[in-house]
Formats: structure tokens, C-alpha cells, sequence
């Protein structure tokens, strides 16, 4: 037997497959040592990449399918996976959407990693929109810094969408967006992506693992990332809370190209390249002082060239 499929699931050196849009996983591991060209990935393989399978009967616990290639891939997100290494962990491929959940507060909110994620999805070409879950929380009392919040990455370009797990508040509307799409779902620890996942399914319990690993049983079954159906329509690619997010690296010159805002204003700056710092004629430093471009996603931009210049 063989065929294409997609992985759904990345067990350490095991994973789940499943012919989408058909959903039947069957576990499978990998032919030798496979490197994806021009890589310095930690992970040859992916969830949500396609790959090559063969196998010389049904797949099973005790002879699994064989992955021999991974096909190209349309897009995928990677992270440093340290600040002071050159290798890099890739998250997720072959992403239709990014939703990033943050909260403003209950962790309270570092706008600065936000722009990080950002940042690569830009540079990978994955359309991000931008959850803010546990509204009910605090929505009386911080109106103004919603509305504050909204500003800034609306005007930047990304939607942002209101939730909360607890009341069902934007559940909706969120999984009529992510309806049919393959979706990556990623942000800091405790923001309550996991309770937002079961309130777009009650089905799913991600804490435990929609695929049973008794698949895996006798095998390292620590999930690192897994991909689950959603009742409504499409695919979610959870990933662990993330407490740290290193940049892929980028050369100062590029960073800015990922700031859309500041994309757009920087075609009217006097020199080029310009690195909105200190240059006379910039417009994008004229589009910050008058409120055009907000400060806070400048102040990201300005850590960015600083952590460049930290690790160069």
C-alpha cells in the first residue's frame, strides 16, 4: 500500500496520518533520516505537512506506515529554538489561517511577543487574525484599552476577534471564520486556548488528546503539536503554551518589511533603505508622532533591532 497524507499528529519520532478530508489516523514513522533542502529545522517532519507513504499492508501499532518524502510545503511557521541557536523548530505547515490568543489581562498581556508572532507570520505568508479571549473577565472595567487594543492591530491590518470560553461570547463567529480551513491556533501559557478549542467543539478535550494514544502505546507519546477535526468544519493545529518566542533570523533592514503599517508609510520615506530610527525625512517616524502608526507596535519594532544587534 501507499499514498499521500497529511500528519496529524508529532510524537517524537512517531506520528498519526489521515488522508484529509477524510479523518482516520493510522501511525507511521520515518524512513531514515529525512532533510528538507536549505533546512536547519530541528523537525524534518511537520504537523500539517503532506508526505509520501508506504506500507505492506493496512498500517498498524506493530508495522506502521513508512514516510519517504515530504512534499512541498505552501507555507509553515518556525521558531528560534534558542535565542543563541541557528537551528529552528517548525510549528505547523501548510496553514490556511493563524489566530493568535492573547488576553489583556489573567496573564496580563506582552504586546511585544504578540508582534513576534506576528512578525513570522508575515514572513511566512500566513494570514493572522488576532483572538482576545477572556473578555468577560475584565471587559467593564478596561473598555477603553479594548477599544485601545482594537486600534492598534486593526489599524495594523489584522482582525481581531472578542471571545471568551466561559460565556460562549465570539465562539460563533470565530468558528464560522475558521470554518473549512486549516488553522493554527498559538500563544502564551494560560491564555486559555485549550477551553477556547472545547468551547469550538465540546468534543474535543485537547488537555488529554483528541487521538487516542493508545496508537502510540510503548512509544514516546509526549504530543508536541496535533491537528483535530472540528465539528463544524475544518481543521485546528493546537500547539503547547508558548513561553518564549525567538525570531527566525531576519536582517535589520527586513524587519520592518513585516510591520505592514509600516510598510505602507515607509514608501514616503526620504532614504532608502531607512531604518526608522534616526534618519531625517522618515515617515514613518512622522506616521508614529501623529498617531498614524501606533507607538506600541513601533516600540516592538525598535526591541527587534535591539535583540538583532544582542544575538548578531
Amino acid at each position: 500500500m501507499e499514498g499521500t497524507a497529511t500528519v496529524v499528529k508529532n510524537a517524537g519520532s512517531h506520528y498519526l496520518l489521515s488522508a484529509l478530508p477524510v479523518w482516520a489516523p493510522f501511525p507511521a514513522v520515518l524512513k531514515g533520516k529525512i532533510r528538507l533542502k536549505g533546512g536547519s529545522s530541528t523537525n524534518p517532519v511537520a504537523v500539517g505537512d503532506q508526505v509520501r507513504w508506504s506500507s505492506e499492508g493496512e498500517p498498524s501499532l506493530q508495522a506502521p506506515a513508512v514516510i519517504s518524502e515530504v512534499l512541498d510545503r505552501k507555507n509553515y511557521v518556525v521558531r528560534k529554538s534558542t535565542n543563541l541557536s541557528r537551528t529552528s523548530h517548525v510549528i505547523a505547515a501548510n496553514i490556511d489561517r493563524a489566530y493568535l490568543i492573547v488576553t489583556l489581562y489573567f496573564p496580563q498581556i506582552k504586546l511585544a511577543f504578540l508582534d513576534r508572532l506576528l512578525v513570522t507570520c508575515e514572513v511566512y505568508g500566513i494570514p493572522a487574525t488576532v483572538v482576545l479571549n477572556k473578555v468577560d473577565l475584565y471587559r467593564d472595567e478596561c473598555a477603553d484599552e479594548i477599544a485601545d487594543f482594537r486600534r492598534i492591530y486593526e489599524g495594523a491590518g489584522y482582525p481581531v476577534i472578542e471571545t471568551s470560553a466561559l460565556t460562549g461570547e465570539g465562539v460563533d463567529a470565530l468558528r464560522a471564520d475558521m470554518a473549512d480551513k486549516v488553522i493554527l491556533l498559538s500563544g502564551e501559557s494560560g491564555v486559555g486556548k485549550s477551553s477556547l478549542v472545547k468551547a469550538l467543539d465540546p468534543s474535543l478535550d485537547p488537555k488529554v488528546g483528541r487521538i487516542s494514544d493508545v496508537h502510540l502505546q510503548g512509544k514516546h507519546t509526549t504530543s508536541l503539536y496535533e491537528m483535530y477535526p472540528i465539528s463544524g468544519g475544518g481543521y485546528v493545529i493546537d500547539t503547547p503554551g508558548l513561553r518564549g518566542f525567538g525570531l527566525v533570523h531576519l536582517e535589520k533592514e527586513e524587519i520592518p518589511l513585516y510591520f505592514p503599517e509600516m510598510l505602507r508609510a515607509s514608501r514616503a520615506c526620504r532614504f532608502t533603505p531607512c531604518t526608522h530610527t534616526h534618519e531625517p525625512g522618515c515617515a514613518v517616524k512622522a506616521a508614529v508622532e501623529a498617531g498614524t502608526i501606533s507607538a506600541e507596535r513601533y516600540n516592538s519594532y525598535l526591541g527587534m533591532l535591539e535583540e538583532d544587534k544582542k544575538f548578531r
